[in-house]
């Protein structure tokens, strides 16, 4: 009888010391929910930007006005019947 007590003694010191110190212990269980939550957080930035692309995309492919304004300013389209004025302020 004291032999079983002693064994199963030993066994939950052993599952004890696995749950503390194993590989499925509370502190890698809990390091693993903190790199959980930033990648969470990345995720949510990462669909946010998609989000906004998708939008920019379906403008694109929808309307020639999103094209018509990307080209002025950044190429700096100007149409046939337009005159292209610049106007600087003057040197103090």
């Amino acid at each position: 009888m004291r032999w079983a007590t002693v064994v199963l003694g030993v066994l939950l010191l052993a599952v004890q010391a696995d749950l503390w110190f194993g590989r499925f212990s509370l502190p890698y269980t809990m390091t693993l929910r903190s790199q959980l939550a930033s990648q969470q957080a990345a995720n949510d930035d990462a669909r946010t930007r998609n989000a906004r692309l998708v939008a920019e995309v379906s403008d694109l492919k929808e309307g020639l006005e999103m094209v018509e304004e990307k080209a002025r300013g950044e190429l700096g389209m100007v149409k046939g019947d337009e005159i292209l004025v610049q106007v600087t302020s003057p040197r103090p």
